[in-house]
């Protein structure tokens, strides 16, 4: 009943499908504590890189079918592949069991593929990644060369001016939405931790290039932008896009409102020219680890 009480209060339009891909094929990864699902979306042409996509849903819902147009659109739009990850949920999985499976699908992915790696996600599959940047910057492996963050969560603070706002102004995901959320995610002591509150991290310098989405109608609105804010004055490239017209979890609406295929397409953009996608016809296909990779360079504008 959680589940359904949870989804039924973030119901919006159904969006369309996103682009057909040359190939998708479903997956099983092992992970800590047995196996994650994942798809992994191929573009026509040998792909530039692999991108690993966390969904969003506060932690509590969501799963490969709910991210499958999002990850079509950036497969299609970047030229890289897409693997969409289906880790685990909370409240039976809290923190850190989600990031656990998302770190385990970061690592299966940089080890199996002879390629540039970047992480992604929305809301809370945003925090997931963006944690997951913070323990490659940690262990020092796998390295990044990006990260796609649409909206995140980056800390627990219900106070700040965007959180004041959404519980007046007809918000569609509010404070007491958030809290929720949260409650059913981690404990009061387990928020202070930078995994759980990337913004609340004490350095974050080494952190990957970045493309980070906030918007105006959004109670993580002033955090994505204290985390962006952070993440230049550790000396990490961000390339901020503010789309204040917007709610949270536009990005998602694809076939919908136009916004949400734009807003994948710049991303899309963004990754490809971090690579040179132009020439990804020359690049390897996906291959196993021990194939020659290539080095990543991302463009900071």
């Amino acid at each position: 009943m959680l589940r359904e009480q949870a989804a039924a209060r973030r119901a919006t339009s159904a969006p369309t499908p996103g682009p057909e891909i040359e190939s998708v094929e479903d997956l099983s990864i092992q992970g800590p504590r047995g196996a994650i699902g994942a798809r992994l979306y191929t573009p026509r042409d040998r792909p530039a890189g692999i991108i690993v996509y966390l969904h969003g849903g506060g932690w509590v819902i969501g799963d490969l079918n709910s991210a499958d147009a999002v990850a079509r659109v950036l497969a299609d739009a970047s030229g890289w592949a897409v693997l969409n990850v289906d880790y685990r949920l909370a409240p039976e999985h809290s923190f850190p069991a989600p990031l656990d499976d998302a770190w385990a699908a970061l690592g299966w992915a940089a080890e199996r593929f002879a390629l540039p790696v970047m992480v992604a996600g929305d809301s809370a599959g945003a925090n997931l990644a963006t944690a997951c940047a913070l323990r490659a910057c940690e262990a020092g492996a796998p390295e990044l060369c990006g990260q796609i963050l649409f909206y995140p969560v980056t800390d627990h603070d219900f106070d700040t001016a965007s959180y004041r706002r959404s519980e007046t102004e007809g918000y569609s995901l509010t404070r007491r939405d958030m809290r929720w959320f949260w409650d059913h995610y981690a404990t009061p002591e387990q928020r202070l931790h930078p995994q759980a509150s990337p913004l609340r991290a004490r350095d974050l310098a080494g952190m990957p290039p970045t493309f980070l989405v906030i918007a105006g109608y959004d109670p993580l609105h002033d955090e994505g932008l204290a985390y962006a804010e952070r993440l230049r004055g550790a000396g990490v490239p961000v390339e901020l896009r503010r789309y204040e017209s917007m709610s949270h979890g536009f990005a998602s609406m694809i076939g919908v409102i136009p916004q949400a295929e734009q807003v994948l397409r710049e991303a899309g953009a963004w990754t490809a020219a971090s690579s040179g996608a132009s020439d990804a016809i020359h690049r390897p296909a996906l291959s196993p680890a021990g194939a020659t990779g290539e080095e990543c360079h991302v463009r900071s504008e």
